[in-house]
């Protein structure tokens, strides 16, 4: 299926979900990732949920985070460059919903892209290769790209993978794992 199709097919799944399985299926993500070899790391890229949208409610993986005393990376996105800018989340920092309802850091210490080892992917929908569709726009696809090589990918799913995507290119950067509440997708 195309990128298209399955951004309209998957805002409409996720739309239909109830809080309550936002909640849940949230916290099973969560428990999944415990299970994954990333945790040796010191700086973890999350994004931070669009309630609006039933994004994957990251707060749980922040627990987690903050219970293993990591260094947490939250972006504040430009929307005329498409690129996004990394902030340490500290207990000072400040957040503030933009225009799109992405909550982001009012401002910070900024933490350049090199010094990013996980990081944890925003996704509509994804395939059994490790490709995967967000929204459109190409931010995260821009980010990955100024990443170190070996900086550790995963998505986060509601749903389970579809077998292809079919119009991927050469820009779009592929998953390492992609967690779901039933599983864990190894690419």
């Amino acid at each position: 299926m195309k990128k298209a199709e399955l951004r309209n097919i998957y805002k409409v799944k996720r739309q239909q979900l109830s809080e309550t399985d936002v909640d849940s299926f949230s916290i099973a993500i969560a428990n999944q990732l415990l299970n994954l070899n990333i945790w040796d790391a010191s700086f973890y890229h999350i994004f931070l949920a669009i309630e609006e949208q039933k994004e994957v409610n990251t707060d749980y993986i922040l627990n987690i985070l903050s219970g293993k005393d990591k260094n947490i990376v939250i972006s504040k996105s430009d929307f005329k460059t498409y690129e996004m800018t990394h902030f340490l989340l500290t207990d000072s920092t400040r957040i503030k919903k933009n225009t799109y309802n992405i909550p982001e850091p009012i401002d910070g210490i900024e933490i350049s892209n090199n010094k990013i080892e996980v990081v944890f992917i925003p996704l509509l929908a994804f395939d059994k290769q490790g490709n995967r569709v967000g929204y459109g726009k190409g931010f995260y696809d821009r980010f990955l790209s100024q990443c170190n090589p070996e900086t550790i990918k995963i998505g986060l799913s509601f749903f389970e993978a579809e077998t292809e995507i079919s119009d991927t290119f050469d820009g779009d950067i592929k998953l390492d794992f992609c967690v779901t509440p039933e599983r864990v997708y190894e690419f």
